[in-house]
């Protein structure tokens, strides 16, 4: 039996099954989720990394800070009550009815009572104190302490005068949050950030309200930034509006706060905020914006300044007081009000706040301004000893010999004199530089590169260097002065036409300022008179060389050829070099080489360096004393005379007049016994002026020490130096009650033979004129 088979149908082969798209959406976002978180791990790595290195390390680079000399308080100086008031004023001591705080002083006649602040001086730490001030005529009568008993000496903090700023030109005064008032955090987080202590860096709160009020008003009214957000921009980002940065911003004002305290972020932040701006200088920080506004330390502010400042976070160019005066005190009253309605302040205090002016101090005065001539002499001398990222970064501060009071006379004297010779022709084409020191340590008082107080350009004080004219003369008096047994200051000199030949075949004939002979003279008329035909020859007689040696020996440095034009100031020097060279003059023969510098200090208030002066003795006191005498004489009947219009005759000074050829410079350099002065005037194309030494320079020196009052010049002679009557005419020796006897100082052992009778002599060697002007002299 055949079986019967039965087919079974086959079974096609299953095809495999499709995954559904969701699940492959849903891996490729995994995985660029993960991507993303390492991406983002990455990104807060580097932030975390760019937040903790800049933000733990050094957060700034604080320019260097230079400082004029420290005002010193003592019974017997010479400082008369106004200018010890401007100077308060300058550093921004306020007028108040007692004296009971830092920084107060109130004034009562001729007493001042006065709060001091404290300053870290390169000695130590000078306390703050109350001080009171009795000034008699021009100076300090007497100093007392609040409770009457006598005090020896007070110092002022010293007066900032500028700063050294790196190329970014960022400024700050950096502060402790310790040390600021206490209403200025407090207002800080009630107008800018309400929740900073309750965030982590972001406040959604603050997005929401901003949101709000700007989609409510239809306008960007609000910002939601919290002041750690605010810090992160200023620090380390941009002002660019874009998701990015602000995505940036937001995780780095996360990570910052989950690293630093409330209170390190809260000190960053009153430093760092930007609050202005000064020409190319930004004023960065509570601190400084303090000082630029109102010239006085942040810890003495009211209630109406520091709204303002806070004021001013929101916009400092919108609400700059000094450009937007009545936006600024709308904006501030705001501040204040806010203030009162959070409780911070109460009712009465607002409106009493409300109601006072801005307080800003003006723009371009003694107590909001810089000083640029002298800047420039100081950085020169610190880049002898320091890198400029030393000067630009590190906070260090410079103490200097600069004198603010000087400075303004000096500005003062300056513009006075070009009011008076206003309608020359070709004045307004004349610049001027001004040096002013101390004789005896040789350091720079005031400085003044320019007609200009605030010009920052060609500093001429420094750079201009000019043909110095009659200014050389003193120097071929001097060299002959050194050799006593051939020259007195009665010598007898030619004062005659004369031409030298040089080795070339060209001639030199060199001619008075009248174009006049003046025959014989005596040696000191010389030199009062400004003669150049029997200076030259005199200098001729000496040799060039050893006249140049002498002005080496005063203190130039440059190397003049020996040629006899140089006898009448063809050589070129810059006023801050002719200061350098009468510096030795007027110190009796002892060569102080100038300095602007006393002291440096580091950031942390640490000594860093010290500039001592320097002190050598190159000539003999008894030439230097007769130099002086003739230069004295240049003052009473010389060239120099019209001084005496201005100051009082009983102010015994010393100097010289200078014009170099057909009137392209005009110079004047003289002292008393305090102060030095060189003043020059002439154009920068070194175009003719309308001015000689005596027309020019010598008024603007004549007004500047009008108002310094220098003390006079202390001629007592030194020990190799004797006295003798002689007679006016001759020179001769003379008994002491013939008629025109004088005394005349020599270096013992060149003076003339004591005269026994009163006969005159047949001859007269000198010119009748000139001895009339010299008895004159003598007899007034």
């Amino acid at each position: 039996m055949t079986k019967k088979t039965t087919s079974r149908p086959t079974r096609k082969a299953a095809s495999p099954r499709k995954a559904k798209p969701s699940k492959r959406w849903l891996g490729l976002l995994f995985k660029l989720f993960i991507v993303a978180v390492v991406l983002l791990a990455g990104v807060l790595i580097y932030l975390d990394a760019v937040v903790q290195e800049k933000f733990s390390g050094k957060r700034w680079t604080v320019p260097a800070k230079v400082y004029a000399r420290p005002l010193e308080l003592f019974a017997g100086q010479k400082l008369n009550k106004q200018d010890f008031l401007t100077e308060l004023n300058a550093l921004g001591y306020r007028n108040e009815t007692s004296a009971s705080s830092a920084g107060a002083v109130s004034v009562n006649g001729n007493t001042v009572e006065l709060h001091t602040r404290g300053f870290q001086f390169y000695e130590g730490a000078e306390p703050a104190q109350a001080v009171r001030v009795r000034f008699s005529g021009g100076s300090v009568a007497s100093l007392t302490k609040a409770n009457g008993s006598p005090l020896a000496v007070a110092r002022l903090e010293p007066l900032l005068v500028g700063g050294l700023y790196p190329a970014h030109q960022e400024d700050r005064i950096l502060i402790r949050l310790d040390q600021v008032p206490e209403l200025l955090p407090q207002a800080l987080i009630a107008v800018e950030d309400r929740d900073f202590y309750q965030h982590h860096g972001v406040s959604l709160k603050s997005i929401a309200r901003a949101l709000w009020v700007n989609t409510s008003s239809g306008s960007l009214r609000q910002g939601g930034s919290t002041l750690t957000q605010q810090l992160v921009k200023n620090f380390f980002l941009t002002n660019e509006r874009t998701l990015t940065r602000k995505v940036t911003e937001a995780l780095m004002s996360v990570l910052i706060e989950l690293h630093y305290s409330k209170e390190e972020i809260l000190e960053a932040y009153l430093n760092e905020v930007f609050l202005g701006q000064d020409g190319q200088r930004a004023v960065h920080g509570f601190g400084l914006a303090s000082q630029y506004f109102f010239s006085r330390p942040l810890a003495e502010l009211k209630l109406q300044q520091i709204a303002l400042l806070v004021a001013m976070v929101k916009g400092p160019s919108y609400y700059n007081p000094r450009r937007q005066p009545e936006r600024a005190l709308e904006r501030r009253n705001l501040v204040i009000n806010l203030l009162a309605e959070q409780g911070i302040v109460d009712e009465q205090q607002a409106e009493q706040a409300k109601k006072t002016p801005l307080g800003i101090t003006k723009r371009g005065s003694l107590a909001n301004t810089t000083y640029p001539g002298f800047l420039d002499l100081v950085k020169r001398q610190l880049r002898e000893d320091y890198r400029d990222q030393d000067l630009t970064e590190e906070g260090l501060s410079i103490f200097t010999s600069f004198d603010p009071i000087l400075q303004r006379k000096a500005e003062e004297s300056l513009t006075q004199t070009y009011k008076q010779l206003a309608g020359r022709k070709g004045i307004d084409e004349v610049e001027s530089a001004v040096v002013v020191s101390n004789p005896e340590t040789g350091e720079v008082l005031a400085l003044l590169g320019s007609r200009q107080p605030r010009y920052a350009g060609f500093n001429r004080a420094l750079d201009a260097v000019r043909p110095i004219g009659s200014l050389i003369k003193p120097a071929v008096y001097l060299t002959a002065l050194e050799q006593p047994s051939q020259y007195t200051l009665t010598h007898y000199l030619q004062d005659e036409t004369f031409s030298v030949k040089s080795r070339n075949g060209q001639v030199w004939t060199p001619q008075n300022y009248d174009r006049k002979e003046h025959g014989t003279v005596f040696l000191y008329q010389g030199l009062a008179q400004s003669y150049n035909l029997s200076t030259a020859k005199l200098g001729l007689e000496m040799g060039v060389p050893r006249v140049l040696n002498t002005v080496r020996r005063l203190g130039v440095e440059r190397d003049w050829p020996a040629y006899p034009s140089m006898l009448l100031g063809a050589g070129s020097l810059s006023p801050i070099e002719v200061a350098d060279m009468y510096q030795t003059i007027a110190n009796g023969g002892f060569n102080t080489p100038l300095r602007a510098i006393r002291s440096v200090l580091n950031a942390e208030g640490e000594p860093l360096g010290r500039y001592p002066y320097s002190i050598e003795q190159r000539f003999d006191a008894g030439a230097i004393y007769l130099t002086q005498e003739a230069m004295r004489r240049v003052m009473t009947e010389g060239t120099g005379r019209s001084v005496y219009n201005r100051v009082p005759d009983s102010t015994v000074l010393a100097g010289k007049t200078g014009t170099s050829n057909d009137l392209r410079d005009s110079w004047f350099a003289g002292f008393g016994q305090d102060l030095l002065a060189v003043v020059w005037m002439g154009r920068d194309d070194n175009g003719q002026t309308p001015l000689t030494g005596a027309s020019g320079a010598l008024q603007v020196w004549a007004n500047f020490m009008q108002q310094a009052a220098p003390r006079s010049l202390n001629m007592s002679p030194p020990d190799n130096i004797v006295t003798v009557w002689v007679d006016a005419y001759s020179g001769l020796g003379s008994a002491k009650d013939c008629p025109g006897a004088v005394q005349m100082p020599y270096i013992r052992g060149s003076e003339p033979l004591p005269g026994e009778s009163c006969d005159k002599p047949t001859s007269l060697p000198a010119p009748v004129e000139s001895v009339k002007s010299w008895i004159r002299s003598w007899l007034n």
